[in-house]
């Protein structure tokens, strides 16, 4: 089963745009059937926070029986979830070393730390960009690269997991563009907190969360999913990978992030960018900018095998404040 998110001018209903969640038959040919419960139209997010996966899969299962909603073609597709967190991991050997070329200027192999454990950062949840969107390049970025990656969807709370226990609560998969400012993103590397705004402007999502089930004819011998990854530039190829190429499992990533934590229902979880799925990789292994980066009109494609398509124009920044400056220290006495 696949689930979208969108928005359906139900001009029989409101005349307006109203937001809707979506069911497909994985065999479906583009009509979506609307999610609802006892009160009407219900979005993933909240059947995943009522009873993860299971809660989702029976009002999917329920939407498939009674008569179709909008065709895809007519609706506006949003990214399929409102994630609780998003975490990113880095899970490519490959990109870990054309990367570390190009930002840190790095000339030894991948360092062992990066080994030890599957790394990951924090970024925003509340920018993520439907499939089809307009996205803006970042302020005061020259830099401005797409990510292809993959994320898995979680559905239950727990803590401390094994992969196996972790493997109970996946939802599913959907393809995930990790914007990133090269520029900014490397001047943040020279302070100790890790990413912020080089990587706080949008993430795109989409176009489906394809459940579990759906990929399992993909999965290898050794737990991973062998799906063709290839990002495009206007049309051009600019890499290509599998997701197996992946160092550890989507299982494995969920067990890290829940070990002395917790995850949740609607948390996302990248797999990291795969090998040429971006462009300081690529400027890393040549030494030149060369393709350069993205500016306004430029479209970025990404496609992965059972998930479908993503496509985003990229557009100018928009107008933001400045920047505040900080205040030198200047100690001040004690009020009396």
């Amino acid at each position: 089963m696949k689930f979208a998110a969108f928005l359906w001018n139900c001009a029989q209903l409101s005349g307006v745009l109203d937001e809707r969640g979506g069911a497909q038959d994985g065999e479906a040919s583009g009509v979506l059937h609307i999610l609802t419960d006892d009160h009407g139209p219900v979005d993933i997010r909240t059947l995943l926070e009522r009873g993860g996966a299971d809660a989702l899969r029976e009002a999917g299962e329920a939407a498939l029986s009674r008569a179709p909603g909008p065709p895809v073609d007519e609706v506006i597709l949003l990214a399929p979830l409102r994630p609780a967190s998003i975490r990113d991991s880095v899970s490519f050997e490959a990109h870990v070393e054309g990367a570390r070329k190009s930002q840190e200027g790095a000339t030894d192999p991948v360092p062992a730390r990066w080994y030890e454990a599957p790394c990951f950062y924090f970024t925003n949840p509340h920018v993520c960009t439907g499939p089809f969107e307009d996205v803006s390049r970042f302020p005061d970025s020259e830099l401005f690269d797409l990510e292809c990656e993959v994320a898995v969807v979680y559905g239950e709370h727990g803590s401390d997991l094994t992969p196996q226990e972790a493997a109970e609560g996946i939802v599913g998969y959907t393809i995930f563009n990790d914007w990133s400012a090269r520029d900014i993103q490397r001047l943040e590397g020279q302070l100790p907190f890790g990413f912020f705004k080089g990587k706080d402007g949008a993430h795109t999502l989409g176009p489906y969360l394809v459940t579990a089930d759906e990929l399992e004819p993909y999965r290898t011998p050794d737990g991973f999913l062998d799906l063709t990854m290839r990002a495009y530039i206007n049309g051009e190829l600019l890499g290509e990978d599998s997701l197996a190429n992946m160092a550890w499992t989507f299982e494995e990533l969920i067990s890290f992030a829940s070990r002395g934590s917790v995850v949740a229902p609607g948390d996302v979880l990248g797999s990291g960018t795969c090998h040429r799925g971006c462009l300081t990789e690529i400027w890393g292994r040549s030494g030149e900018r060369t393709p350069p980066a993205l500016v306004p009109g430029d479209v970025v494609t990404l496609t992965v095998e059972g998930l479908g398509t993503v496509r985003n124009r990229v557009i100018e920044a928009r107008e933001v404040p400045p920047i505040p400056q900080a205040r030198r220290r200047q100690p001040r006495g004690p009020r009396h």
